[in-house]
């Protein structure tokens, strides 16, 4: 069966309204979309933001990159001391408080390790726990 036949006015306003019904269907989906990537981008924003800031007693991510950066150049400056050689001392730090653990076999070994990690840039307090070891 054939389709009946349209005069030209009526083709061009049937293809018109097609048109005009797509482009309302688009509109719709478009501003659906943009209305589910706002919403995943405010909940992936409110994560992130969240997940990244740290407590009294927890690190953030930032602050636990500064406190490895912060090891590494304390224990490069130990290793520099033209003096002596800190190879039993540990170094740890916590939002940029350094301890220093270990032995060393005097006094002033203690001393100088604590007065070189007080230098480095980004310390703000040393807890020297080193331990003298007992001469036999």
């Amino acid at each position: 069966m054939a389709a009946p036949a349209l005069a030209p006015g009526e083709l061009l306003e049937v293809v018109v309204n097609e048109i005009n019904e797509t482009r309302n269907t688009m509109k719709k989906a478009f501003s659906n979309l943009y209305l589910a990537l706002s919403l995943c981008v405010s909940v992936a924003t409110a994560a992130v933001l969240t997940g990244c800031t740290g407590t009294r007693y927890e690190r953030s991510t930032g602050e636990y990159i500064d406190d490895k950066s912060l090891n590494s150049r304390v224990k490069t400056a130990l290793a520099d001391n033209p003096d002596y050689k800190f190879a039993d001392v540990n170094v740890t730090s916590f939002k940029g408080t350094v301890q220093l653990s270990g032995f060393v076999n005097a006094g002033e070994q203690k001393r100088m390790a604590g007065n070189i990690a007080e230098r480095v840039h980004g310390v703000k307090n040393v807890e020297n726990n080193i331990t003298v070891k007992e001469k036999l």
